[in-house]
Parts: structure tokens; C-alpha cells; sequence
């Protein structure tokens, strides 16, 4: 394999004995193990990395880490693909598919780069301006185009094969980032005793360390430190994992990757993991980013930060070019020059002060590196990678060029405008940070006494400093943690280095020619003169200019782009940086994929299936199954037809005419118990419960405290401290946690027990003018006429040993039981049934049969309770007590909650039989316009086997009062209408006779 042209022969922490060959672009390129997809392109002279988000402009590799705004690319082909990943973030791998993103046809040649000669029309805030007119519909022209042009990567849309997990941890001390000051931290908080987390984002520990020559001295103390700290047992070292979020009492979300090993999906090991942290002490050793200078073209590939620049030199052992420019307004960029010197490249350095110290000059004298200072780089020239760069002498006290321009040969320009400390997480819980002049940046704010920043975040960077602010945090940290006994050890000497000094001077614009776009946002296409265009229109908050102009709303963040937008807006309004603030930070602090948050919570471990005690049976019985919430209920069986349409008719007909059998163990079943469960039940139903007769049931309603019906149900009286509790199948939980709420924080006084029984118990209605005899056929030894058992009469049984509850109740209308049996015993009872009453042609019945009956009864189920509902509404007004208190007592009867005109139910019969009717039909009186939210809406509709015709349940405004009304059901999406009749919503018997039979 012969070695990429911009690979230096020696050096860097690549393995050469391990070649990678990759993909980019469908051509082959060659790395090392080590390398990251951003090193390695630039090793292999790939200057050209993508487009840009709304101008396509030619974008290249911009900084080495997490800040990067321009190299993102997709990786992976197929059902792996995965866009938007940051170049310098993700190593390479053997066989990767790497590709450019937002261009085409090509990265070379894309045609949408035509945006840039309409630069004027599309600059900050066109959309809103462009695409909300002429007419009021406009943006429904304008979105499908829109929506075609958005975005930059293209994700698969084809389900991902990869596990990710969810994991929690706890720890005395988290030290997040092991750069100098996190491992000074870590090693002080460890042999202080206390457990310690150790978090870093990158794969080796060390941060800008890591950026030293491989086997310096400062690199040799690093391994030290980092030898010393993997054999302790008492610390746990979390690498290529990132600290994305904080969250209240010391919680923090880590996001763990291991793209670097392509783990298949059959090998069982996760992609990614979230582990949620909670520790009693936090060190934010965060760090530090470099900030990039603004000035004309100051995207174009081959500029990057200077940083960067030596960290491809030093630790990938890349040339990221032969004639460097680094302009600069610190000392930081001379460690910059002077590696870049040492690997032969060519360096000037662009010193926007008029003073450097004399160390600095002395070292960069020493590699033949020319100094020019009161100079800035005002412009750049190249198109897919830097040709030159055009320098100016700058005025010293405004930094604005003088127009002594000259162009200079260059292939990189490194830019180096200062530090933001990264300040991201330490603000997530609401604390501002500090604006600290002396560095130009801002420092994070006063943090609860468990919580330490230390290094660079603090705005010091000095190495020296910076190792002991961190030894300090640690000790502090194990202290708040409890972990104070111990001798902190010490860390071993640092090598003699010359001290890190910053002397900055802030420069946050070099403006003066105007041929060219001057980028604050580089990832977002935000230039300076968007920035003052919002101010020209008003937008003078930070949180308006980022809105307005998508200025920081990229996966960076606004991580390279955020200070020196604020500095602009300060500069424009008048105010100093500290007035003018920041915006808000918010988790998560890199991007997080949604595989990873979800865990294995996919499929059904996100939606839990349950299932009936009969669901057995019912899929070797001929049953179609169909989810209902979280359940898995028989929809239909095959023998009454194939399809539901034809197989509902025939069930529903059974139950009219004979008797039929449904699985009803669905439904919520709470035992309520204790001396005060009548009071408590009286308090929770709006109906009297006190005086229920033991072995009698009663239907009741339950509201909430704004007089809003929650659920209904049967509560049976099975003794006089003992009620057995009913509750529909969709609120089953929600009502649980209601009436344990009330007992643990309303009513503490009373001497109540709740069980749920919804799992220990199934249940079967038995219904049709045969449901007695059915039942006399199975339970030979019961008494169940009407005398011993009369309509909402109740009795326990036992059958061959086995606890039973037989419950005269009636869902459809007809006469029925229904039968409560332990679940393990369910099924026997269920074939019993069935086997002793099968002379009376006793079959199972489904969901859409059992859904069918009650609407032709008219009886409300969760359909037509929408959290909306009053009692009114529901027709069942009556119902409420006026002697005693109940939640809800005193807002039910407020204006709105009695006005006439409210969505009440109703019955609705079809004027066209021909012609079928459709469930959320939005209903117009006639004479309406047919437009909007109408006057109501169907809520369940059926075709009724009695009256042999459509018919619906609804909620219509002023309900009842229109009785005999013609209306109108609208069903837009298909440009349905459809004749219909107010009637009642009992559409069969009335007066009960059936269910009293």
C-alpha cells in the first residue's frame, strides 16, 4: 500500500501497522488504525468534504472534535445508513462507506450551488418573508419545494438492525472530560477514597494533550498518569463517551459509542448506550474551544482552526497543507506554528496585536517562521480549497484593515480567534454563565457546592494551572462526597514547560472589503451581515437572533459560533457583551440518536403487549386479533366470516337472537376494602355507594376535580367492607393511580385498601335472551332466576373448588352475565361454558360485535369520552348526588359545565342507507357551510342489525334539543357528506325490558 501524500513518514498515534482502506465517495482511500474519518481524508488530499447547508458553498475539514460544523458526511449503506456525522468524531473502519452530503450530482459539481448568485434574496429570515404571500395559502405551494431543499443528510427509511441500550450508574465523584485538569481530578478524588467516574468523549484520555508530540515529556507524563489511574480498582474510565445532558440532583446522561468496532446486530452487543449517572459530586473538566475569526470567505476549504491544524500534525501525523497562514490575536496558535514548522511546512503567522512576548518570538524564530503583526488575513481566495490569502496591516486600536493589501501563496489558513470555555453543561439546570473580560469569554456561573468546574471551563489555560485547579476540584469533590479519609497521592512531576499565556485581543470582525460572505455560523450559513440585518429589523434579543437568522440551531450548536455572534449584536446595540447575555443552553450538548434514548424499548418492550388468560385459546379457535390499547383482544372470529365486515354481523345477530360468549378480562378490576371503602367510594362516584346492599351492583361515574368524567363502571357490594371495582378497559391504570393518590394525599384519614385485580382475574360476558339458560347449563347447583339473581345482582360461587363471581350486568343491551374467574382457571371455565350450552348454539363474539351492541344500547365507552365530557354532556346528569360530596361536586355545576349549548351526546340515524358511514365525521347543521370544526362529531358508528341500517354515536352542540334535526357528516379527507338524523342515543329497548328479562 503505498503511503497517502500528505501523511508525514514518523510520528502520530496512528497504528502503521494496520492499513484501513475506506470509501468516500465510491473511491477508495487508505488509513490507518487510529485515524478518523476527517484525518484520514486529509491524509489521502481530499480538501473538498461537502456542501454547505443553504448556500452549497465547498466546505472542508474544519476543527479536530465535537465542535466541527462543516465535515459531516453519511456513513454506512442500507439499513446503517447514518447521515450528519461529524468526520472528525468517527474513526475509520476496514470497509467503511463514507459519502458527502447536500450536493449533487456530485461534491465537485452541484448544481444547487446556484443559491449563491441569489445570496441577496435568501439571506436571514427569507422564508418568512418570501413564503408567506400573496395569497393566504401560499406556504402549502411553497412547502413541498421547501421540504425537498432542507436538511443535509439522507437517513434510511428502512428499520435500523441495531441494539442499543439504557443502563443506570451511581458514583460518589463524575469528573467529565480527562483532559490535564479532568486527570489531575480524578486521581486526586480517587486516592481520596471515593468511587469516581471518569467520562471522556474521545478514545484515548488526555485532551489537549493529546495533541502534543508523541513520547514529549508532557506526553510521557500523560500515559503516567493515565497507567496510575486504570489500576485503581475504585475508578471506572468511560471513554468515546459523551456527557450530553444534566439534569436535576447530580443526574447526567452519557451517551457511550462503539461505531469504532461495527458491532453486527447478531452479535447481541449494543451500538450505542445511554447510561444515566447520578453522582454525589461532579468535576466539569469540559474544556476549552477554539474560535474562529471572521473575515471574507473564511469557509472555504483549507481554512480551520489552528488548534486543529496541529492536532492533524501531532497526533494523525497529517499535513493539512505545505504553505500555512495562521492568523491569530493569541499566543495559543505559536504551539500551532511551531509543529507545523517541524513538519515542514511553510508558516506565517498573521498577528492581529502589535506586541508578542519576547518567548514567543524566540521560538518561532528558532523554525524560520515569519511574524507579521498589526495583521489580519482579510480575505481568502480558492474555491475548493484555499489558492491564497489576502493580507492587510490593521489599525490597533479598531482592527480594521488599512487597505495595504497583499496576496500571499497559501494552502491552509489557521485561524485562531481565542478560547470559549465549554461552558454547555454547567448551564443546562438554568445557571448563566459569566462574561470575564480578561479572556473574552464567558465562564460558567455560580454552581451548587456539588458541582465543580475546574481547567480550562474556568478560563484558565495554563498546563500548570490547570493540573492543580483539578487536583484541588477532585479532593473537593471526594470531600462533598463523603470521601475525605484518605491521603490524596500525588500526581507525578510535571515536566518543565514554559508557561501557557493567553494575551488576547479580542478581534471579532476583520471587515473592509465586500466581494465575499463573512460567515459567524459556519454550518448554518449565517454571516455578519445577517446578523446586522436582524438587528436593522428589530431582532435584538440573543433568542431573536438565533430564531431569526438559524444562527446556532445546527448539530455544532453554535460551539464555534456563539461568541463572536454575541459580540456583533453587542457591538450593534451598544451594550457590552455581559448585558447583551447568551442563549439558553439546553440538553443535549452533541447530538444523541433516538435508537440510543429508546434502548430497547423498540417494538413491543416500547408498547408492552398484554394478554388476556384466554389468548391461547383464541388463537387456536379461529380468532383474528387486533391491538386494543395495550391488549391484544379477539377482534372477530372465523366462523361468523372472513373479514370483520361480514363477521360482526353474524356475532351481533347471535347475541340477539341466542347467546353468545366475549372475553371481557380486559376490563380494570379493583378490589376496594376497609372500614371507610364506602365512604371512599362515595366520595369518588357522583352516585350513592354507602347504602348499596351487599350482593348488588351499581353502575357509577367518577369525575375529577374540574367536574370532567374520567371513567365509568359497575362497583359490586360483596360484603359490608368489601366492594369489588369495575373500571373500562383504556382507563384501567389511570383510574388506579387516581383513587391511590387520593388515599395517600387527600384523604389520609380513612382506613381504605385497594388491590388490582385486573391480572389475577379474567372475565367473560355471556349475553342473548339465552344467557340464563346457558348459564343454568354450567353452573347445575346455582339458582340463577331473576328472584335469586335479579338485573345488577351479584353472587360468589365456587365450581369444582374454584372461586366464581357471577355478575348480572349487560354491556349489549340484552340480557347477560358476566363471569369473573381466577386466571389460571379462565380458560377451563370459558370451554365449559361453551360445552354445556352448546345446544343453545352458544358461540364467541368479538371486540366489534362487543363494540357494536352498546352503541345500538347507547351506552358511552372510551370513544366518546374524551376528557372533555361532563355528565350533561353524557345524558346522565341524573346521576348525581345532591345530598353528599364528590369530587367534581362543586365545578360540575359551573356556567360552562350546564350551558346549553353544549357538545352533548346523541343518537344518529342514516337518511342514506346506501351509503356507508365513517367514525370522526365532522357534523354540520344543514344549511352550514361545510367548513372547520362544525358543531360536533361522530364518535362510534355500526351498521345495526335491529334497525338494518348505519348508525352513530356522537357529540353534537346543544345535543338532545335538536332532536329530529336533519344534519350533515363531513368526512374531508375523503370529500364524503353524508344525511343523518338527531335521534336518541338508546337505540334498542328503552324501557329495559330485555336486560330485566
Amino acid at each position: 500500500m503505498s503511503t497517502p501524500w500528505n501523511r508525514l513518514p514518523h510520528g502520530g498515534r496512528i497504528d502503521r501497522q494496520k492499513p484501513i482502506s475506506f470509501t468516500f465517495d465510491y473511491q477508495r482511500h487508505f488509513g490507518f488504525a487510529g485515524d478518523t474519518i476527517a484525518s484520514a481524508l486529509l491524509a489521502n488530499g481530499e480538501r473538498l468534504v461537502g456542501r454547505s447547508f443553504k448556500y452549497h458553498r465547498p466546505r472542508g475539514v474544519y476543527s479536530a472534535g465535537i465542535e466541527e460544523p462543516n465535515a459531516l458526511v453519511t456513513v454506512g449503506t442500507g439499513n446503517r445508513r447514518e447521515p450528519n456525522v461529524p468526520a472528525t468524531m468517527r474513526e475509520i473502519s476496514e470497509g467503511m462507506v463514507v459519502e458527502s452530503q447536500n450536493n449533487w450530482p456530485s461534491r465537485t459539481l452541484d448544481l444547487m450551488s446556484f443559491n449563491q448568485l441569489a445570496g441577496k434574496l435568501i439571506s436571514a429570515g427569507f422564508y418568512y418573508k418570501t413564503f408567506m404571500g400573496p395569497a393566504q395559502k401560499s406556504w402549502m405551494t411553497y412547502e413541498p419545494f421547501i421540504r425537498r431543499a432542507a436538511g443535509l443528510g439522507k437517513a434510511s427509511t428502512e428499520p435500523d438492525p441495531d441494539r442499543y441500550e439504557t443502563r443506570h450508574a451511581f458514583t460518589d465523584v463524575l469528573v467529565i472530560g480527562a483532559g490535564p485538569a479532568g486527570l489531575a481530578a480524578a486521581h486526586a478524588a480517587a486516592t481520596s477514597g471515593a468511587r469516581v467516574v471518569l467520562v471522556e468523549q474521545d478514545r484515548e484520555l488526555g485532551g489537549s494533550l493529546l495533541s502534543e508530540p508523541v513520547d514529549s515529556a508532557l506526553d510521557q507524563w500523560r500515559a503516567e498518569v493515565e497507567s496510575d489511574l486504570r489500576r485503581r480498582d475504585s475508578l471506572t474510565i468511560l471513554t468515546r463517551t459523551t456527557a450530553f445532558g444534566l439534569y436535576d440532583h447530580n443526574t447526567v446522561g452519557l451517551l457511550e459509542t462503539r461505531d469504532h468496532e461495527t458491532p453486527k446486530p447478531e452479535s447481541g452487543r449494543a451500538r450505542h448506550v445511554v447510561v444515566t449517572v447520578r453522582a454525589k459530586a461532579i468535576v466539569f473538566a469540559t474544556g476549552a474551544i477554539e474560535r474562529p475569526l471572521v473575515f471574507n470567505n473564511n469557509d472555504r476549504p483549507g481554512v480551520m482552526l489552528a488548534s486543529a491544524a496541529r492536532t492533524y500534525v501531532s497526533r494523525y501525523a497529517v499535513k493539512p497543507g505545505t504553505r500555512a497562514i495562521i492568523v491569530t490575536n493569541n499566543d495559543t496558535a505559536y504551539r500551532a506554528a511551531g509543529d507545523l514548522a517541524r513538519a515542514g511546512v511553510q508558516v506565517v503567522v498573521a498577528d492581529m496585536r502589535a506586541e508578542i512576548g519576547s518567548e514567543v518570538r524566540a521560538e518561532t524564530s528558532a523554525h524560520g517562521i515569519e511574524i507579521r503583526t498589526r495583521t489580519a488575513v482579510v480575505d481568502v481566495a480558492g474555491r475548493h480549497g484555499v489558492h491564497a490569502a489576502r493580507l492587510a496591516e490593521i489599525d490597533d486600536v479598531e482592527s480594521k484593515p488599512k487597505y495595504s493589501i497583499e496576496a500571499r501563496s497559501a494552502d491552509l489558513v489557521a485561524v485562531s480567534g481565542g478560547w470559549s470555555p465549554a461552558v454547555h453543561l454547567t448551564s443546562h439546570l438554568g445557571v448563566k454563565p459569566v462574561w470575564r473580560a480578561d479572556i473574552a469569554a464567558f465562564v460558567p456561573g455560580a454552581l451548587p457546592e456539588t458541582q465543580i468546574p475546574a481547567g480550562a471551563v474556568t478560563g484558565v489555560f495554563s498546563l500548570n494551572e490547570c493540573i492543580v485547579g483539578g487536583s484541588e476540584a477532585g479532593v473537593r469533590a471526594a470531600t462533598m462526597a463523603g470521601r475525605s479519609g484518605a491521603d490524596p497521592g500525588r500526581l507525578p512531576a510535571i515536566p518543565d514547560e514554559r508557561s501557557e499565556t493567553l494575551n488576547l485581543k479580542p478581534v471579532w470582525e476583520v471587515s473592509g472589503i465586500r466581494h465575499g460572505k463573512a460567515f459567524v455560523d459556519i454550518q448554518n450559513d449565517v454571516t455578519s451581515d445577517d446578523v446586522r440585518l436582524a438587528h436593522r429589523e428589530g431582532y435584538r434579543s440573543v433568542e431573536h437572533l438565533k430564531r431569526y437568522t438559524t444562527l446556532g440551531m445546527g448539530t455544532d450548536q453554535g460551539k464555534t459560533s456563539n461568541v463572536n455572534a454575541l459580540a456583533l449584536m453587542a457591538e450593534l446595540t451598544g451594550q457590552s457583551i455581559e448585558e447583551t447575555g447568551t442563549t439558553t443552553f439546553r440538553p443535549p450538548y452533541a447530538p444523541v440518536t433516538i435508537g440510543a434514548l429508546a434502548g430497547r424499548a423498540v417494538g413491543a418492550h416500547f408498547r408492552p403487549v398484554r394478554r388476556s388468560p384466554l389468548d391461547d385459546w383464541h388463537r387456536k379457535n379461529g380468532a383474528e386479533l387486533i391491538e386494543a390499547g395495550p391488549w391484544m383482544r379477539a377482534w372477530y372470529y372465523r366462523w361468523a366470516g372472513k373479514t370483520p365486515a361480514e363477521a360482526y354481523i353474524k356475532e351481533m345477530q347471535l347475541v340477539r337472537s341466542a347467546v353468545g360468549i366475549s372475553d371481557v378480562s380486559t376490563l380494570g378490576k379493583i378490589a376496594v376494602e376497609g372500614p371507610d371503602a364506602a365512604v371512599f367510594l362515595d366520595r369518588v362516584y357522583v352516585n350513592n355507594y354507602a347504602k348499596l346492599a351487599v350482593g348488588k351492583a351499581r353502575y357509577g361515574v367518577m369525575l375529577n376535580d374540574d367536574g370532567i368524567a374520567i371513567d365509568d363502571g359497575t362497583t359490586t357490594r360483596l360484603g359490608e367492607h368489601r366492594y369489588f371495582m369495575t373500571t373500562t378497559t383504556a382507563q384501567a391504570g389511570e383510574v388506579m393511580s387516581w383513587l391511590e393518590f387520593l388515599l395517600e394525599a387527600a384523604w389520609t384519614d380513612l382506613d381504605v385498601h385497594l388491590a388490582s385485580l385486573t391480572d389475577q382475574w379474567g372475565a367473560m360476558a355471556v349475553s342473548g335472551p339465552k344467557a340464563r339458560e346457558a348459564l343454568a347449563l354450567a353452573f347445575p347447583a346455582e339458582d340463577l332466576a331473576t328472584e335469586r339473581l335479579p338485573y345488577m345482582g351479584a353472587l360468589e360461587t365456587e365450581l369444582e373448588g374454584v372461586p366464581v363471581k357471577i355478575l348480572r350486568l349487560s354491556f349489549s343491551g340484552e340480557l347477560a352475565y358476566e363471569v369473573y374467574a381466577p386466571a389460571e382457571c379462565t380458560e377451563a371455565l370459558w370451554c365449559r361454558i361453551l360445552e354445556k350450552a352448546a345446544p343453545l348454539g352458544i358461540k364467541p363474539y368479538g371486540l366489534e360485535a362487543l363494540a357494536s351492541l352498546r352503541i345500538e344500547k347507547g351506552h358511552v365507552a372510551g370513544l366518546d369520552l374524551d376528557h372533555r365530557n361532563t355528565l350533561y354532556d353524557l345524558g346522565l346528569g341524573k346521576m348525581a348526588s345532591k345530598t353528599k360530596p364528590f369530587i367534581g361536586r362543586e365545578l360540575l355545576a359551573r356556567e360552562a359545565h350546564i350551558a346549553k349549548d353544549r357538545w352533548s351526546l346523541v343518537g344518529l340515524e342514516s337518511r342514506e342507507e346506501d351509503k356507508p358511514l365513517r367514525g370522526g365525521s365532522i357534523l354540520f347543521a344543514r344549511g352550514d357551510e361545510i367548513e372547520g370544526h362544525g358543531r360536533g362529531y361522530i364518535t362510534s358508528v355500526t351498521w345495526s342489525t335491529e334497525l338494518n341500517k348505519f348508525i352513530a354515536l356522537g357529540l353534537y352542540k346543544g345535543g338532545l334539543t335538536h332532536e329530529g334535526d336533519d344534519v350533515i357528516a363531513a368526512f374531508p379527507l375523503k370529500d364524503e357528506t353524508h344525511r343523518l338524523r338527531i335521534v336518541s342515543p338508546h337505540f334498542i329497548d328503552r324501557d329495559g325490558k330485555r336486560l330485566h328479562a
